[in-house]
């Protein structure tokens, strides 16, 4: 698991975010920031390829990312990443996973499964704004690997303890990304402090 909660532009970021004061389009904003910075480590290990360049002076050997890339936005809320590391790596393809939170099992309930083919030889992202009990992330890894996904990411903007556990114990080959890990979750399934509801907040629904 990687996190990046001492880092000072996440700190700013994050206090930004937190505070009820902070209206939709703010949040929107600080999420996509957040994103931004969190594309770099999630790709760090990323199997890359030797290639020849050309440049004004000389040849030279350099890499490429050796397998394609795409993202999966866990709907509705993981839209708020994709677009950010869509400006990141504008050659992803974009799947889409919908799951809406079952608020007396704390389960998700799936509606919606939509894959690129390629996905069993794809470098995948997993995006969700939210780690909190951890079953979304696990129903997400679950039905990718039955598509034969094998290079799984999982990228979220706040964890619970709770729900890092959950998705170790169920996919310890999944590496998780995370801006921040918060102290735990709430009687209802909620990160504390957390952000409340992060759809709600990037969509304006509240």
């Amino acid at each position: 698991m990687t996190d990046l909660q001492d880092h000072p532009l996440i700190s700013d970021r994050m206090a930004k975010l937190r505070s009820v004061d902070c209206p939709p389009q703010d949040f929107r904003r600080h999420v996509a920031d957040i994103a931004r910075l969190l594309v770099l480590p999630v790709t760090a290990n990323f199997k890359t390829d030797d290639i020849s360049v050309t440049t004004p002076l000389t040849t030279m050997t350099g890499r490429k990312i050796a397998r394609p890339i795409v993202l999966v936005p866990i709907l509705r809320a993981g839209l708020g990443l994709s677009e950010a590391f869509l400006q990141m790596l504008p050659e992803a393809n974009v799947a889409h996973y919908g799951m809406a939170r079952n608020e007396e099992t704390l389960q998700p309930e799936i509606y919606l499964e939509r894959f690129p083919d390629d996905v069993s030889k794809s470098e995948v992202i997993i995006l969700d704004p939210m780690l909190a009990t951890g079953g979304s992330a696990v129903a997400a890894v679950d039905g990718l690997k039955k598509r034969g996904a094998k290079h799984l990411h999982f990228v979220c903007v706040v964890a619970s303890p709770e729900g890092l556990q959950s998705l170790e114990a169920s996919h310890p080959d999944v590496p998780v990304t995370t801006a921040v890990v918060d102290d735990g979750l709430n009687e209802k399934g909620y990160i504390v402090p957390g952000l409340g509801d992060a759809g709600d907040r990037i969509f304006g629904t509240l």
